[in-house]
C-alpha cells in the first residue's frame, strides 16, 4: 500500500491552507475538493501554490517533497502571483494583460532559479514540467551560458536535448490521446445500443469532425489559453488537444487573424500548420481503427465454422 505523504491545500485566494495526507495525485484532488468545500464533481487542476506549475503527471508528484503546497482551481480558475501589500493600493486596479501574466510565469528569476538546478544536477530534467523546459528552451544562449559558466557551444546542445525532451513527452501524451480514443471507440462499438448506430462521422475527443457540427453553437471567441498557445508558445499546433485544433481550423483565416492581432501571411502559415496537424492526427486516429476491423474481422473468420461442400454424384 502506498504511503501517504503530507501535503497542504489552498484555493486561489489562499484565505486558508489546509493540511492533509494523500496516497496519489488523484486522492489529492479528492480530498482537497472535501476539505476546500468544493462539489465533488466539479472538475479541478492542481498547481503548485508558489509558481503556478501544473501537476498533473502522477510520477512528479511522488516525487515531490512532503508539505508542499497545493493549490486546487476550478477548471475557469487560472493561478496567480501572491498578492504583496507595499503601502499602496494602485496595484489593485492595474488590468494584467495576458502576456503580462504569460511573462510573470516564465521572467527572468524563473529561469535562472531552473538554470541552477541544472548546474547543480542535470538529471533534474526529468523533473521538470513542459513549461520549465520550455522556459530554458526559450532563454538566449549567451545568458543561459553566463548563468551556467559553460561555452556557447556546450549550452546548445543543452537546449537541443531539451527540446528533444519536449518534443519526446509531446509525441507520447498524442499518443496517449490516440489509444484513448480508440479504447473509447472500440467500447462504444460493442455495446448493443451502438451496434445500429451511423459511423459515418471520425470523432476527435468526442467531438465530430464534420465542420458544420462542430461549429454548431461555439463561439468564435478563443479561451485565454489557446489564445496564449497559439501566440507564445513555438510550434503551437503541437499543444494543442483535438478540439481546440478543430475550432481552429474551422473558425478560418478572417476570424484568427483578428483574434490574434496578426497579419494574414502569419496567421496564414499557423492555420496551415494546425490543419496539417489535425490531419496527422485523424490519419493515425483512421489507421488504428483500419487495424482493429482487420482484426475483428480475421476473428470472426477463424470462429465461423467450416461448410461442408455436398458431394456429387460423380463424387465417391
Amino acid at each position: 500500500m502506498t504511503e501517504e505523504k503530507p501535503c497542504k491545500v489552498c484555493n486561489l485566494s489562499r484565505q486558508k491552507s489546509y493540511g492533509i495526507a494523500v496516497r496519489s495525485l488523484e486522492d489529492l484532488k479528492t480530498k482537497g475538493r472535501e476539505t476546500l468545500g468544493m462539489d465533488s464533481k466539479v472538475l479541478v487542476s492542481v498547481v503548485l501554490e508558489e509558481d503556478g506549475t501544473i501537476v498533473e503527471d502522477e510520477a512528479y508528484f511522488m516525487c515531490l517533497p512532503p508539505n508542499t503546497k497545493f493549490m486546487i482551481l476550478h477548471s475557469k480558475e487560472r493561478w496567480g502571483p501572491a498578492m504583496r501589500v507595499d503601502g499602496g493600493t494602485a496595484w489593485l486596479g492595474e488590468s494584467i494583460e495576458i502576456d503580462e501574466l504569460d511573462s510573470t510565469f516564465t521572467g527572468t528569476e524563473s529561469w535562472r532559479g531552473l538554470a541552477q538546478q541544472l548546474k547543480q544536477d542535470l538529471s533534474s530534467i526529468i523533473m521538470m514540467s513542459e513549461e520549465e523546459l520550455q522556459c530554458l528552451v526559450d532563454v538566449s544562449r549567451e545568458e543561459l551560458a553566463k548563468e551556467l559558466g559553460h561555452r556557447e557551444t556546450k549550452v546548445q546542445s543543452l537546449q537541443d536535448t531539451l527540446q528533444r525532451v519536449l518534443d519526446q513527452r509531446e509525441e507520447e501524451r498524442q499518443s496517449r490521446e490516440i489509444l484513448q480514443l480508440y479504447l473509447q471507440a472500440a467500447e462504444k462499438e460493442s455495446s448493443p445500443t451502438s451496434r445500429g448506430s451511423s459511423q459515418e462521422d471520425d470523432v476527435i475527443d468526442g467531438m465530430e469532425v464534420d465542420s458544420t457540427k462542430v461549429t454548431a453553437g461555439q463561439s468564435s471567441k478563443f479561451c485565454q489559453r489557446t489564445l496564449m498557445v497559439l501566440k507564445g508558445k513555438t510550434s503551437p499546433e503541437t499543444r494543442l488537444s483535438n478540439q481546440d485544433l478543430q475550432l481552429v481550423v474551422n473558425e478560418g483565416l478572417q476570424n484568427l487573424s483578428a483574434a490574434l492581432s496578426w497579419d494574414a501571411e502569419k496567421t496564414k502559415d499557423l492555420l496551415q500548420a494546425c490543419e496539417e496537424e489535425l490531419e496527422k492526427r485523424l490519419n493515425k486516429v483512421q489507421a488504428l481503427q483500419s487495424l482493429r476491423n482487420c482484426t475483428q474481422g480475421a476473428e470472426e473468420e477463424g470462429n465461423r465454422p467450416a461448410k461442408r461442400r455436398k458431394k456429387t454424384p460423380f463424387q465417391s
